[in-house]
């Protein structure tokens, strides 16, 4: 028999060599592609045949679980695992901070014999009790019942990382309510997938799965990690507070789309490798418009999959650039001046048909199905256009939206021109009539060697917030350092009560125009379609624009067609808890009103946590960094006219010093600013810290301590300009920006 100590030995041996292997050059990716993830093609060779059946079951068709499997799935589990010199595990969930969470446990139980037995059950694998109690709960976990319960989404697959198995699960309260993203989440897709699979159903008599997909393109910038670490507003907030913009920034686009630079090459290729070790399917990366701005994007996957790998990538991101000699900066606005980062969320519904439900399709009755799933998705999207925004909203995506390509903070939709015109046909059309699409069209190109190019039936609009896009609505307004499920569960749980209106509005109407007895007819059943349709189109025809979204004009008329016009961010979170949220979300049983209020509270106080501590920061590096520096630079040229009087004739004297006397009086002036601003800063956020309530603490830290800052970051800016570049401590954007 082994003894634990060799067996131990050999996991330790298997890891280390894992750690070491070196890929070749000539690998393929389909090679290693998810290498470190417990797949289907895993799950056939390590499980039992009937275990393996329910575990499909499970995964593809929803099928509850059953628990008499769970020690054979733990079993092949341990034994894969083991084999990949794995030593530890970890239920891994995504708690109320944009983060993700993990406690670690050994594959150890005591053998009764004085000795320890690597050991890993069923019962470990479906339920643990990780407490994690000061995560945020928005009050739902009482000091008296504080246990949090974490559960297996046998959904999303198990994964390696370094020596732990980590397991994706959801987290919930001792009581039952949801402390975290994935829970609404599942149950906001299998709402939608229900009611997009009844509608569905009109169209197609053997459509019984809808999925929901979501495809992200996560933007994100480089620093190099040395003058991060000399910044300590990145290191603490993960944006400059200060900073005069660079001469040169993003002016001559030709960062967009350049040659990658070589250390930059190098992290990406990394990075991809380790993400399609993980079967995260990276498929495009670019330099992005502002300098040193990229972005990465995969092949959409299923939403809830596609989330989680989104949140393990962020995860990699942070560790991969770090052995490159690069920090991550994940934050939506980190340079003043210049495009912010976004996270783009391409969402769609296919059938397990095979049809993609936003897509045109070939037939007439093909694109009336077309029409109701764009339609009603503008339905969700126009009733619930301020729950959108307050999905997205957050102290730092404030600082991005409206302006350098980020869309504007008023949510609408892009359509293009070809259908914008065949809603409105569909809407002024006395007959109930089908209808066909053109779809993608040639464009001749007068150059004999370039062919032609096909040409999409809809154009981009970059300032639409939610534009379509052909087959699929990209959701621009998400910030970059989010998690993905945020929006996602607002927008799946919507567009489930807009189709569920959608489908008892139809029903009735065919029930009414059917005698007693007699089987409805297709051009009955789509009469009752259409008319039910050109209801919707005029409906939520104020969400509709195809404009500029920066324009002033746009706020006025967004307001005056009833679109939530409103700029601050805890009053936009107030939207959680309109009486049309609340009765949506209970409506399709995502989330109740006590978790609405609780997740309420949880984004109130971490936009004031936020601002609380860059106000901190802020004033620690005005008064102990700039002022110091900025009053040294004026005693030089205090002594530097002092000279000019000992050499010089006085008329002489005061000419030659006249400039540095100028500097001299405006370091003053400015200093003296920044100090009295500093003191009123402080004194804001203490009055906004004895307020009780912490959504009105919120809003007072957005009206009062917020201005005080901008304030202070002008006297700032103007300061770096003046001041010796030799004396100035914190590197500037010049450094920051441009990686050599």
């Amino acid at each position: 028999m082994v003894s634990n100590n060799l067996r131990f030995q050999v996991v330790e041996e298997a890891f280390k060599k894992r750690a070491l292997d070196v890929r070749t050059p000539e690998e393929h990716p389909s090679e290693y592609f998810g290498k470190y993830v417990f797949n289907k093609e895993k799950m056939y060779r390590y499980l039992p045949k009937p275990v393996y059946e329910k575990m499909i079951d499970v995964m593809d068709n929803g099928a509850s679980l059953d628990s008499s499997i769970a020690d054979a799935v733990a079993a092949g589990m341990k034994q894969w695992a083991m084999e990949m010199g794995v030593t530890h595990y970890t239920h891994w969930f995504q708690p109320l901070t944009e983060g993700t969470a993990e406690k670690h446990d050994a594959f150890i139980e005591h053998d009764g014999k004085g000795g320890m037995i690597a050991k890993f059950s069923g019962k470990l694998l479906v339920q643990q009790e990780p407490d994690a109690s000061s995560f945020p709960s928005g009050g739902i976990r009482n000091t008296f019942e504080a246990r949090g319960y974490s559960a297996w989404d046998p959904t999303s697959p198990v994964f390696i990382i370094d020596d732990t198995l980590c397991i994706p699960t959801i987290f919930i309260a001792y009581t039952g309510e949801a402390l975290d993203y994935k829970a609404p989440l599942l149950r906001a897709l299998h709402a939608v997938g229900k009611a997009a699979k009844d509608v569905c159903q009109y169209f197609y008599d053997d459509v019984q799965k809808v999925q929901v997909n979501l495809g992200w393109e996560q933007e994100y910038f480089l620093v190099d990690e040395g003058l991060y670490s000399a910044r300590p507003d990145l290191l603490m907030t993960g944006r400059t507070l200060m900073g005069h913009e660079s001469a040169k920034n993003q002016q001559m686009d030709d960062h967009y789309f350049g040659t990658i630079p070589d250390r930059v090459q190098a992290f990406m290729k990394d990075l991809e490798i380790q993400s399609l070790e993980l079967a995260i399917p990276v498929k495009t990366r670019h330099n992005e418009v502002a300098p040193n701005q990229f972005e990465l994007a995969p092949i959409f996957e299923e939403c809830n999959l596609a989330v989680d790998h989104n949140m393990l990538l962020m995860s990699l991101m942070k560790k991969v650039a770090r052995n490159h000699g690069f920090r991550v900066l994940l934050h939506e606005k980190p340079f003043d001046g210049i495009n912010g980062s976004g996270k783009h969320q391409n969402w769609s519904l296919s059938a397990d048909n095979g049809v993609l439900l936003h897509a045109p399709g070939k037939t007439p009755e093909e694109n009336l199905r077309f029409v109701t799933f764009i339609v009603e998705t503008l339905m969700a999207v126009y009733h619930h256009n301020g729950l959108l925004k307050a999905s997205i909203m957050s102290a730092t995506n404030a600082h991005r939206l409206g302006g350098n390509e980020a869309p504007p903070a008023i949510i609408s939709s892009f359509l293009g021109t070809q259908l914008t015109e065949l809603l409105d046909h569909i809407e002024q059309s006395d007959k109930n009539e089908l209808f066909n699409l053109k779809g993608k069209q040639g464009m001749e190109i007068d150059i004999p060697q370039i062919p032609d190019i096909i040409v999409d039936n809809t154009d981009r609009n970059r300032t639409s917030p939610f534009a379509f896009t052909g087959n699929r609505f990209e959701f621009r307004a998400p910030g970059s350092s989010v998690n993905c499920a945020s929006a996602m569960i607002s927008l799946n749980a919507a567009m489930a009560e807009a189709l569920n209106n959608f489908k008892k509005r139809v029903d009735a109407k065919i029930a009414a125009s059917v005698p007693d007895g007699t089987p409805e007819n297709k051009s009955t059943k789509f009469a009752a379609i259409l008319e039910v349709l050109k209801e919707d189109i005029k409906a939520c025809k104020p969400i509709r624009f195809d404009g500029n979204g920066y324009s002033e004009e746009w706020v006025k008329e967004a307001e005056r067609r009833g679109l939530d016009v409103e700029k601050s961010c805890p009053v936009i979170i107030e939207h959680y808890l309109d009486e049309s949220s609340v009765r949506m979300f209970e409506s399709t049983k995502v989330m109740n009103r006590k978790e609405l209020e609780a997740r309420n509270e949880v984004k109130w106080e971490t936009y004031v946590k936020t601002v609380q501590i860059e106000a901190r920061v802020l004033g620690d590096l005005a008064m102990n960094h700039i002022i110091p520096v900025s009053t040294h630079y004026q005693s030089k040229l205090i002594k530097n006219v002092q000279g000019m009087k000992d050499v010089f004739p006085t008329e002489k004297a005061a000419q030659l010093s006249a400039r540095n006397m100028k500097l001299i009086e405006e370091i003053a002036e400015r200093t003296e600013r920044i100090e009295q601003l500093a003191e009123e800063l402080t004194d804001a956020r203490r009055v906004a810290n004895r307020i009780n309530d912490i959504h009105q603490r919120a809003i007072a830290y957005h009206d009062t301590v917020c201005p005080h800052m901008e304030s202070i970051r002008q006297e700032i800016d103007k300061l770096e300009m003046i001041v010796e570049d030799g004396l100035w401590t914190l590197p500037k954007y010049r450094e920051l920006l441009f990686i050599r």
